[in-house]
């Protein structure tokens, strides 16, 4: 065959015509459709590479008293952050800014690793950086291609550590909580609460966060930062309006003895607000900001002063005599007593029962007393007879059911339950069937034994004694807890009435007489906690007016010896809340304690059940 044949030549050069121009044609098809039909998607892809995404973070909302005065709120910070292209080129220009923000070298590894795992977007270098070093870094911008500088709410706590244990504190959020999900549209480096309303109300605080974006190369530098693409403005989280009393709350911090430890609730009993948290020592919040310095986290935790201790909520201890109320309440309520009826044996310094011999705190004794007098000279004799009539097993049930083994439900997080045996049964796991004898029931009758309260779970209780209708809402200081039951106290006005004026004759002419106030109706219930870990703790639980109460405040001192001392302390403070004036205007004096602290942690164990002696006035 003559391949140079015309004929051939013409149809081989017809096929290779016709291979060229179906070549043309697909490319112009490929051109059409990557310059036409996805030039969007393209110009998108182009603009995610040109663009980096930085976000805002949102102020968080503020959290104000009763009154609308500022608890926490935020003021201008600064977070220093970086581009880059490679985790080669971020280690350089961290060793670039290292000596402008004094960088730890040991932080590069937690940085590096940030870096690895979001390599598109900013990495935080450093939270809560000065305001001279963010103007050195500006200076020297050109130096540092990729710096970003964010602009970030910081929280401050206007009253330092006055109401720490009620607010909480804030902190970055962690790479486990980001990577279970559990806080709903966080980020690196938001900020959520870690204790008090700060983490019960967090999402409402928290706010949304907004974005802006920074132009960068191919390099990863960033080219410009400011008006390349419309970004979206953050949210600030709610302000969370709290019952606080914060001009209350100091007035406690000053009346309450410096050095000493304990806890002081105050309490509306027609509401369930709590004006007052108050818990000493305390911490300040402020130090976590920013991050808290490790030495002092460690000095907090390891404190035999336990500072972090909420001991309003978190802190259970013996209840002493103020537990009275709740086994007269009981008994009234089963009609197993009278006001003013008596016990078959008078006190006369102790009552033997069968080989144990219980004391009264009186050596001398109190005589043949009613249940009057009982309660304005707490009478241990007396009560010893009165929890024997009921017997061990009513007083379990319905202590049970007044909610004195229970956890109140405050909406703060970490509440303790306080305990008391729910049953017999108890009894038998713990000692063994033989292992125990009613003579418990002494011991629990006067708040001794296995009987441990929170400061809160007293101040319940007494609010339901002065309550108009014996029912309050659960304590709180935003919300009104869901889902929690609302206690009642089931004795009829007239007897609550009865044990009201018992309470008010502690003050005008008992135990706490020393700390009443000239023409205010205080009504209130000393007691002395023993404590194996050192001198007494002093318990005063009070409400006022007596004729129609509108304050409850329960107080506690650790190693105050005796709750005869803790009352004028109490009565100031209800004295400056329903007067405005302080007690001490009437002579009232102010707290006596030892002047020397005694040893010991937070007592939060009930005490030994067969230990007689007991000093619970």
């Amino acid at each position: 065959m003559n391949w140079f044949h015309p004929h051939l030549v013409a149809r081989r050069a017809g096929v290779a015509r016709l291979v060229i121009w179906a070549g043309l044609g697909l490319v112009l098809v490929a051109f059409f459709r990557a310059q036409v039909l996805s030039a969007g998607r393209y110009q998108l892809a182009s603009e995610q590479n040109r663009l980096r995404a930085v976000p805002i973070p949102a102020p968080r909302g503020l959290i104000v008293d009763r009154n609308g005065e500022v608890l926490a709120e935020n003021e201008p910070g600064y977070a220093v952050a970086l581009i880059a292209a490679t985790e080669d080129s971020l280690v350089a220009l961290l060793t670039r800014i290292q000596p402008m923000l004094g960088l730890d070298p040991a932080s590069f590894p937690d940085i590096r690793a940030r870096y690895r795992r979001r390599p598109s977007e900013p990495v935080v270098v450093q939270h809560d950086v000065p305001f001279e070093a963010v103007s050195a870094l500006e200076e020297r911008r050109v130096l540092v291609p990729g710096l970003v500088i964010q602009t970030t709410p910081k929280r401050r706590y206007s009253f330092g550590s006055l109401a720490a244990h009620a607010l909480g504190y804030v902190s970055e959020i962690t790479e486990e909580e980001l990577a279970s999900g559990t806080v709903a549209g966080a980020r690196p480096g938001t900020l959520v609460g870690r204790d008090g309303i700060e983490r019960t109300y967090d999402d409402r605080l928290r706010g949304r966060d907004g974005v802006r974006f920074v132009e960068v190369d191919a390099l990863g530098r960033t080219v410009r930062d400011q008006d390349v693409a419309p970004g979206l403005p953050p949210a600030p989280g709610a302000t969370i309006r709290t019952s606080i009393d914060i001009a209350l709350q100091r007035f406690v911090a000053e009346t309450f003895p410096a050095g000493r430890r304990g806890a002081v609730v105050v309490l509306d009993p027609r509401t369930g607000e709590l004006l007052t948290l108050f818990s000493a020592p305390a911490y300040d919040p402020n130090a976590f900001i920013g991050g808290i310095d490790p030495d002092v986290w460690q000095e907090l935790r390891r404190s035999t002063e336990h500072p972090l201790i909420n001991r309003t909520i978190q802190a259970a201890y013996p209840p002493a005599s103020p537990w009275k109320l709740v086994v007269a309440a009981i008994a009234l309520e089963r009609g197993a007593v009278r006001l003013h009826d008596h016990m078959p044996s008078p006190c006369r310094g102790g009552l033997q029962y069968y080989s144990r011999y219980f004391r009264c705190w009186s050596v001398e004794g109190h005589g043949d007393v009613d249940l009057f007098d009982a309660i304005r000279f707490s009478c241990d004799v007396y009560f010893y007879q009165l929890g024997l009539r009921l017997g061990l097993e009513t007083l379990l049930q319905e202590a049970g059911a007044l909610g004195m083994h229970q956890a109140v439900g405050i909406d703060l997080p970490n509440e303790r339950t306080s305990f008391f045996p729910p049953s017999t049964e108890y009894y038998n796991r713990r000692y063994g069937p033989r292992g125990w004898t009613p003579a418990v029931t002494l011991n629990l009758a006067i708040g001794q034994g296995e009987n441990v309260q929170t400061p809160l779970n007293m101040a319940y209780f007494y609010a339901l004694l002065a309550s108009s209708t014996g029912r309050v809402p659960p304590p709180h200081l935003v919300d009104v807890p869901s889902g929690v039951p609302v206690r009642e106290l089931r004795l009829t006005e007239a007897l609550r009435a009865d044990l009201r004026m018992a309470l008010l004759a502690v003050v005008e002419s008992g135990t706490a007489v020393a700390s009443r106030v000239a023409d205010l109706h205080i009504a209130g219930k000393t007691g002395t906690a023993q404590n194996p870990q050192g001198a007494d703790h002093g318990w005063f639980v009070a409400f006022a007016p007596a004729e129609a109460p509108e304050v409850v405040v329960a107080a506690i001192v650790e190693f105050a010896e005796h709750g005869s001392s803790v009352a004028p302390m109490v009565t100031r403070i209800i004295a400056r809340h329903l007067r405005g004036v302080e007690a001490s205007d009437w002579g009232v004096p102010r707290l006596l304690v030892p002047d020397d602290s005694a040893p010991g942690s937070v007592p939060i164990i009930p005490g030994n059940p067969t230990g007689a002696g007991t000093r619970t006035r």
